[in-house]
């Protein structure tokens, strides 16, 4: 398509953050709403944008997550602001278990001078990073280690979660939909993620922005199952009604 240097500039900024309000973009590009609408538009019946309500995202598979190499570098600066956030509420001396995922990662490096914990994790990467903590015991979870993120699933690791019942649950996923529910892509990760939520006295589910609205196959959980959750902006429309129905307490980790 021939887009003129704003829409190039809107495409490559959804593209770099995966999602944005109409009106942060408006603002990023010092033109009106309607001219957005408008750029947005286009660049939809291209292919090139998907919309949802009040923004628009890069377009997604419900079936394959985007690479783990790309999802580490994708809002890193959000993931590290909601990763601060967390560890300023968890306590020492405290059970963890950590899943898979850039954000629980970035969590796990917000937690190395924390003293006391005992965390569990299907992570290895997560493993590898708290293993500089001397004042933190780390328990790897066993199962196949899938190769691309060095994740540790299937059912022996669902059976070895199992024997633990852990202070807080630290969680990402994939998707959060306007019904209310997490999802995710591989049926393996998902059953282990469904296991760590039944094995926790809280919940604290870690998500960036771009979660919101982003669509995937398999369910995970409800809102309801989740007693916080920790983001980087304010959810858009209807979120913020389905985590106060949920009851789920809402942290914005905002930037100073």
């Amino acid at each position: 398509m021939n887009s003129n240097p704003r829409q190039l500039k809107l495409l490559n900024t959804v593209r770099t953050r995966g999602s944005v309000t109409v009106e942060q973009l408006a603002d990023m590009l010092d033109v009106t709403l309607q001219t957005v609408r408008r750029d947005v538009q286009r660049l939809a019946d291209e292919g090139l944008l998907t919309r949802f309500h009040g923004g628009v995202r890069v377009p997604s598979s419900t079936t394959e997550n985007i690479g783990y190499q790309q999802r580490g570098t994708l809002h890193a600066e959000g993931k590290a602001r909601i990763a601060r956030a967390v560890a300023a509420r968890v306590p020492n001396d405290c059970s963890l278990i950590l899943n898979i995922g850039t954000t629980t990662e970035a969590i796990a490096k917000a937690l190395l001078k924390h003293t006391g914990l005992r965390v569990i994790t299907n992570n290895l990467n997560v493993a590898t990073i708290l293993s500089d903590n001397p004042n933190c015991e780390v328990i790897v979870a066993g199962g196949s280690v899938r190769l691309r993120d060095r994740a540790i699933v299937g059912e022996a690791t669902v059976d070895f979660i199992r024997q633990f019942k852990v202070d807080i649950a630290l969680i990402g996923v994939s998707s959060i939909e306007a019904d209310g529910t997490l999802r995710d892509f591989d049926l393996r990760e998902v059953k282990v993620a469904q296991t760590i939520i039944a094995q926790a006295r809280e919940v604290w589910l870690a998500a960036d922005s771009s979660k919101f609205n982003r669509p995937a196959m398999i369910e995970l959980a409800k809102l309801s199952q989740i007693d916080c959750l920790f983001t980087d902006a304010e959810p858009p429309p209807p979120f913020p009604e389905l985590l106060a129905q949920a009851q789920v307490r809402c942290e914005i980790a905002r930037e100073h």
